[in-house]
């Protein structure tokens, strides 16, 4: 799996991503209608549209330390990430997990599993202790997923765009040695 990020600059000033890349980002938005459901972040979620991925990704931008990482195998679009290097609540240390989803057709591979170690990875690297993410309480998949990873729950609260009801969680990252394993 490869992975990359999504400049910011594609989405400044009104600019639109490139056709072909939207198109990936739209299909894999769509792929999971169940998720799209649990959020209500699109109007109808059987009918997502380019112009809607387009606008969220934009909104993902507004924040000044967000990052969007896209996930490829065998060139192909599998995953997307969205990450916050600071949470808006200063109070609040550690880096955040806004989204990670799987394109539907290729759930199960391992993608999921991949594309979050690379994202613990890369704030780990850059010395950060711990990584917060919030799941939907009507989304026990996604709770199953992230606490056999080994995030635990922290605290229940409204997420701050819909004041959906949320299970945050957070995980330790622990500086690791050659074996993987955490370090003394």
């Amino acid at each position: 799996m490869i992975v990359e990020a999504l400049v910011p600059k594609a989405l400044e000033d009104g600019a639109a991503l490139p056709g072909p890349l939207l198109t990936e980002l739209t299909a894999l938005y769509a792929s999971d209608e169940e998720f799209q459901q649990l959020t209500g972040d699109f109007p109808d979620p059987s009918d997502i549209r380019p112009e809607q991925v387009a606008a969220a990704l934009a909104e993902e931008f507004a924040q000044p330390s967000a990052e969007v990482l896209l996930a490829r195998s065998e060139g192909r679009l599998v995953a997307v990430a969205v990450t916050l290097g600071h949470h808006p609540d200063p109070a609040d240390p550690d880096p955040w997990l806004g989204l990670l989803m799987v394109h539907g057709d290729v759930r199960h591979a391992g993608h999921g599993r991949r594309l979050a170690a690379y994202v613990e990875d890369r704030f780990r690297a850059r010395g950060r202790t711990g990584l917060r993410l919030a799941v939907l309480e009507n989304n026990p998949k996604a709770l199953a997923f992230w606490t056999s990873l080994g995030y635990e729950e922290t605290d229940r609260r409204p997420d701050l765009a819909h004041g959906r009801p949320c299970l945050v969680l957070r995980k330790p990252l622990a500086a690791q040695g050659a074996d993987g394993r955490p370090s003394p």
